[in-house]
């Protein structure tokens, strides 16, 4: 028996450089998935417990006709996993402008507030689940130049910590993960130069959600937790 058989979890950024593995991890634990993204189809995972609901959470709106097409049924959503996420960076704060604040906050904490305020309604009538997102290393520790970055994913672990607090009397558990740069294909052609060895492997973290989602993680609650590897 897998430690994921039985539950069903909704990814968000399901087919990104992250994306990809935490959706492979997911099903190998015995996982139903619902992949979302903007573009995202069945045939993106081969595999029987694979579905796919192209979506976009730019409002809450969206994020509530989501929920809605992902609980069509009898379904129940057990985990929720909000991998999607952006960056953008290369400025002081002086000199960010007020669209890279915004993409930053659209990408970053919007959407995430949207997508769990839609389906805490859901969890909270089935007296359980599991909220995990993906934040950063520079939601606690800020490194220059990435501002609007750092406090958007900053503003992430407030709201997934807040969650945790409300929810706790409901068997609903929220953490967030905060890695450091990743081992990702856009990362590598974004910094062609680095040393690719120290980076996070995506595999590590989709891992650690897997644990988070199993009933083995279920004592861990409000917690921010790094996976920085070397890169401390």
């Amino acid at each position: 028996m897998s430690i994921l058989d039985g539950k069903t979890a909704l990814i968000t950024g399901a087919k990104g450089g992250l994306g990809n593995f935490v959706t492979g991890a997911f099903l190998a634990a015995g996982a139903a998935v619902i992949g979302v993204s903007r573009s995202i189809r069945d045939s993106d995972f081969f595999h029987p417990r694979f579905s796919a609901i192209p979506a976009e959470l730019s409002s809450g709106d969206a994020a509530r006709r989501l929920i809605d097409a992902a609980t069509a049924g009898p379904r129940r959503l057990d985990v929720l996993v909000h991998v999607m996420g952006g960056f953008e960076g290369g400025t002081r704060v002086d000199e960010t402008s007020d669209a890279a604040f915004e993409r930053m906050l659209d990408l970053n904490y919007r959407a995430a507030f949207y997508l769990t305020r839609a389906i805490l309604p859901h969890m909270r009538a089935h007296a359980g689940g599991r909220i995990l997102a993906i934040a950063s290393k520079q939601a606690t520790q800020p490194a220059p130049l990435v501002g609007a970055y750092s406090a958007s994913k900053a503003a992430l672990v407030s709201l997934i910590r807040t969650i945790a607090l409300e929810n706790v009397d409901h068997g609903i558990s929220a953490n967030t993960v905060l890695p450091a740069t990743m081992d990702t294909p856009a990362n590598r052609a974004a910094m062609p130069d680095a040393d690719h060895s120290r980076w996070v492997r995506p595999a590590d973290v989709a891992a650690l959600l897997v644990h988070l989602a199993s009933d083995a993680g279920a004592a861990i609650n409000g917690e921010a937790i790094g996976v920085y590897g070397s890169q401390l």
